[in-house]
């Protein structure tokens, strides 16, 4: 069978065929993602600027704003504008560079929010311990081995999407190039490469999975045990944020990643696919600044100063 892959041109999923309704999800996506633009990147500046969010949470805080930036921008522009011009090509360059950074930021997100819960564990059950335990040194390390380590997926599985066979059909069943949709069109009957980046990548899903429950399972044991309930309600503040941003993200992967790609996918997948890969990213900062009354006191801040400066 010949190796067509030299033919670098897939084409992308649309979500209809009628320009009418191609201007409406530009339009939609473009806004959605205006929203997830603006809000991970007031976190990042708020944390930034403001000395008193110069903590271990806020700090992963800052770099799971960034990851969600970094992830969304990888996917929404691209959709967005072969709506626009309605062309639905990638090349083969671009779709291998989309599986990389998908992956990469993917992986990285759950690495954060595991250091997340490890970080409101430590706060509620060994709240005496928490700033030699959580040391800038501990955060930092842990943020760039979650960038890295990642980094090293991304690569194993993109350079397993460059050694797949494609000699039938380019039409990649999804809006985005990620893997199982790829693997759906290609011709190649082995792909080693990608099946064990698979198997080492549910290990390590597995693994924070488990880290994130055994944390959240000692934080609501010590939680009940405090006798008073505002001493409760204010512990159990601390981690809401990040309990929701955490099953959000869980909920759309499981919702998401358990069904196969389809050759012709419905309307229902398509929502699916959006809800893993554009609802977090721009739900995530929205969850963070209505629930975070620092967030909400530093933005206050910000802005009485930028007022007094026009005065």
């Amino acid at each position: 069978m010949t190796n067509n892959t030299e033919e670098t041109e897939f084409f992308l999923l649309g979500f209809s065929d009628t320009r009418e309704l191609q201007v409406l999800h530009a339009f939609l996506f473009l806004l959605t993602y205006l929203v997830a633009l603006m809000g991970n990147l007031l976190i990042i500046t708020l944390i930034t600027l403001d000395q008193c969010l110069h903590t271990p949470m806020y700090f992963f805080l800052k770099n799971l704003s960034l990851v969600d930036l970094c992830f969304i921008s990888t996917i929404v522009p691209k959709s967005i504008l072969n709506s626009l011009s309605n062309k639905s090509t990638i090349s083969l360059q671009g779709c291998v560079l989309q599986v990389l950074l998908v992956i990469h930021f993917a992986g990285t997100e759950v690495f954060i929010l595991t250091a997340m819960s490890y970080d409101c564990y430590v706060a509620i059950c060994h709240p005496l311990h928490h700033d030699t335990i959580m040391s800038r040194g501990f955060c930092v390390r842990m943020a760039a081995a979650s960038w890295l380590w990642r980094s090293l997926f991304g690569t194993l599985y993109s350079a397993g999407t460059v050694s797949l066979s494609f000699c039938g059909s380019r039409k990649v069943p999804q809006f985005f190039c990620d893997v199982p949709s790829l693997l759906k069109i290609s011709c190649s009957k082995a792909h080693m490469t990608i099946d064990i980046s698979v198997a080492i990548g549910m290990f390590y899903f597995f693994v924070c999975l488990l880290a994130i429950v055994y944390s959240y399972v000692c934080i609501f044991s010590t939680v009940l045990s405090i006798p008073s309930v505002q001493g409760r309600s204010k512990a159990f503040s601390t981690c809401l944020p990040h309990l929701i941003v955490v099953t959000t993200f869980l909920l759309t992967r499981a919702i998401a990643y358990p069904k196969p790609a389809s050759e012709s996918p419905t309307f229902l997948d398509l929502l699916v696919s959006v809800l893993y890969s554009v609802v977090p990213p721009t739900l995530n900062p929205i969850v963070y600044s209505l629930r975070n009354k620092e967030i909400r006191a530093a933005l206050r801040k910000i802005l009485w100063k930028l007022c007094g400066n026009k005065k």
